[in-house]
């Protein structure tokens, strides 16, 4: 290919042209890429051009291929060869980086961090691969759940950014850190960090889509630490601020100019995906709130966004973002009465679950609570049971501690239904006592503890108790704006008092029960709202209310039955009694009708 008098210059260059011609082809002629790049080594090249041509073919084989050993084998190459070349660090740093990830993706985790670790040790003269190295460790750290170590590195990475004078990113390793300490809940942690985190960010002045973006993930765990604590009120001005921040996002041109400080260049996320994480907190807001027709709203809209961004981009955060956006609408649709569009979207989950491990493992106890949520919906009370069950084994109840009081609430609520589970419906409560520690710091949480209580008193006779926790709920869900709680703990009590045979507080409660529900919309507390001012409307003689209350509740129990039947002649319906293993995936029968009493249900 090269005659004796060219220089070796020539046909290295030659080679690598004709490779990256076929790697960019379309499609992409990788056999054809990495031939070229193999040529290479017939010529006997020096050090330099060896490391850098083993890198590459690394690179190729690892992103374009599933031929990880030959790629694995020529990452190593570059690694060990760099090492002893002076003023080479793009490739030596490069080919570490991209090691540990192919290492992780064969799990060999126990290989990839002391690679990582050596990398990380010779890189502090090189600020941008030394913060991007730290940044990969304490994400593998993460994926391993030592957030400890994990919270260590990222403290590491900030003050090596101040040192090398990058504000920017130190906010990034600051903010990191953050998230994953409100992972912990370790909140006496995480206020002054947000704080300090709160100054930089403002005292930066820098490339301005830099700045908002940072902004973007400041107010995002500001707003997601209220949410999770289920302050749904105060985090209003936070989430006021973080969809005008978005907004500025969408108006600011990116820059090319690159940053003069080689350290500043990291991008938190993409602009396309800001958008859609503003739009799921934003669904999760309207949810907890109980603003359903909002939160649709926005699923819808980011959704759309989603499918887009998918057929250009295969990052896994969007599945992620997908599963999260599918978890909370379908919650809502058990509520609005839409229980065969909610089954459907369960599946959808169980596809994208299927198609990632690492998701599924994350979202495992999500996807059976889900169930359980739907098999009250339809009645089917020891399969809810089975599913919240599932749920409660296969959580992570170090990390998603809200998760678990969430599941045993709903649990309690199944075995308050059944009414003969006394012992284990006992032992629960004892778990969830509001009045006496009770176990995550969410206000919503205990409302619905306060809330599940007065619903057993309230079956059991005993109605002064039940009053006492009812009116409990009702302050700390009209503290917060939880209109749910506040709709559920109003027709309940308006029952209360009914039975007993005060009927004008018991319309004072029932009335605004019946607005409210509209409001959300809320299927059951409408339907059971309706029921009430029927039989009240008769009690005190109002016929002609009465008659209307009665045309209400006829329309209510029409849809919910419609529904009803709908979903349980869906074949997915069979998703109920999946409690163990990897997501079902197209193993459904059509079911012949529903399997559960109808008139249970109404």
């Amino acid at each position: 290919m090269a005659t004796s008098g060219e220089a070796p210059e020539s046909w290295y260059l030659a080679l690598l042209g004709f490779a990256e011609h076929f790697r960019t082809s379309s499609p992409p002629k990788i056999r054809l890429c990495v031939h070229c790049l193999q040529a290479v080594f017939q010529f006997k090249p020096p050090q330099r051009v060896e490391a850098r041509t083993h890198l590459q073919l690394g690179s190729v084989l690892y992103h374009h291929t599933k031929n990880t050993e030959l790629a694995r084998s020529h990452l190593e190459k570059a690694w060990f060869i760099s090492q002893h070349i002076s003023q080479f660090e793009d490739v030596k740093f490069e080919a570490a980086s991209l090691l540990s990830e192919l290492y992780c993706q064969q799990n060999l985790v126990d290989s990839a961090k002391p690679l990582l670790r050596k990398a990380i040790q010779i890189s502090q003269q090189t600020p941008y691969w030394h913060c991007r190295l730290l940044f990969q460790l304490a994400q593998l750290h993460t994926l391993e759940k030592d957030l400890v170590s994990a919270c260590d590195l990222l403290g590491v990475g900030a003050e090596y950014a101040r040192v090398v004078g990058s504000e920017y990113t130190r906010a990034l390793f600051l903010l990191s850190k953050g998230m994953l300490l409100l992972m912990e809940r370790k909140l006496g942690e995480v206020h002054p960090l947000l704080t300090l985190c709160g100054t930089i960010v403002e005292n930066w002045q820098g490339n301005p889509i830099q700045k908002e973006s940072l902004r973007v993930f400041f107010l995002v765990l500001q707003v997601t630490h209220y949410l999770d604590a289920g302050q749904v009120k105060s985090v209003k001005p936070c989430l006021k601020q973080l969809q005008q921040c978005i907004q500025t996002i969408s108006t600011l041109h990116d820059d090319e100019i690159l940053p003069s400080n080689p350290a500043d260049l990291f991008h938190w996320l993409p602009k396309e995906h800001m958008c859609v994480l503003v739009y799921l907190v934003t669904v999760m807001h309207s949810m907890q709130a109980g603003y359903l027709e909002k939160a649709q709203k926005y699923t819808d809209k980011a959704l759309m966004q989603l499918e887009k961004l998918k057929m250009l981009d295969s990052s896994p955060i969007l599945s992620t973002f997908q599963v999260i956006l599918l978890e909370h609408i379908i919650m809502c649709r058990l509520v609005t009465g839409h229980k065969a569009t909610a089954l459907q979207e369960i599946s959808q989950v169980c596809q994208l679950c299927a198609q990632s491990p690492r998701l599924f493992t994350n979202h495992a106890s999500q996807l059976h609570t889900l169930l359980g949520l739907y098999c009250i919906s339809v009645n089917c009370m020891d399969n809810a049971e089975a599913q919240f069950t599932a749920a409660l084994r296969v959580s992570d109840l170090t990390t998603h501690q809200e998760l678990w009081a969430f599941i045993v609430t709903n649990l309690a609520s199944v075995y308050i239904r059944e009414g003969n589970r006394h012992q284990e419906l006992y032992s629960l409560l004892e778990r969830i006592n509001p009045d006496h520690n009770f176990p995550v710091s969410s206000h919503c949480l205990r409302a619905a503890a306060f809330y599940i209580r007065g619903l057993l008193s309230f079956f059991q006779g005993r109605y002064n108790e039940a009053k006492r926790f009812l009116r409990e709920t009702l302050k700390m869900s009209n503290a917060e704006d939880l209109n749910r709680l506040t709709a559920c703990s109003l027709v309940l009590l308006g029952h209360i008092f009914y039975v007993l045979g005060n009927h004008r507080e018991s319309n004072n409660m029932v009335v605004p029960a019946m607005q409210l529900a509209s409001k959300i919309p809320d299927m059951s507390v409408q339907l059971w709202s309706s029921a009430l001012l029927k039989d009240l409307n008769k009690a005190c003689g109002n016929t002609i209310d009465a008659h209307e209350a009665a045309q209400m509740h006829q329309n209510f129990s029409q849809q919910l039955l419609q529904d009803h039947i709908a979903a349980c002649s869906l074949p997915e319906h069979n998703l109920i009694s999946w409690t163990d293993g990897p997501p079902p995936v197209g193993q459904f029968q059509a079911q012949n009708g529903p399997t559960t009493s109808l008139a249970n249900l109404l």
